[in-house]
């Protein structure tokens, strides 16, 4: 297995991981539950929150720092 497609593999690991931490987050908008004061039931799930947001953000640098390389060619086999 090459270094090329084992860094493809990372990008593609680290392409779910972000789909499926940001299916995780909560939705943003209170709707209908922030009339009766029922959105700031819980606080605990900030730390939870924030938890996903660094996650996150550390899936998507890594996403990103290996596209930039793979689309660069730096990892490309040069001719001998």
């Amino acid at each position: 297995m090459t270094v090329v497609k084992i860094v493809e593999i990372i990008w593609s690991l680290s392409a779910l991981g972000i789909i499926v931490l940001v299916l995780l987050h909560s939705p943003k908008g209170d709707g209908i539950g922030g009339i009766g004061g029922q959105a700031q039931l819980f606080t605990s799930a900030k730390s939870a929150e924030a938890s996903l947001n660094r996650l996150t953000w550390g899936f998507c640098v890594v996403f990103i720092s290996l596209t930039v390389i793979l689309s660069a060619g730096w990892l490309a086999v040069q001719p001998g």
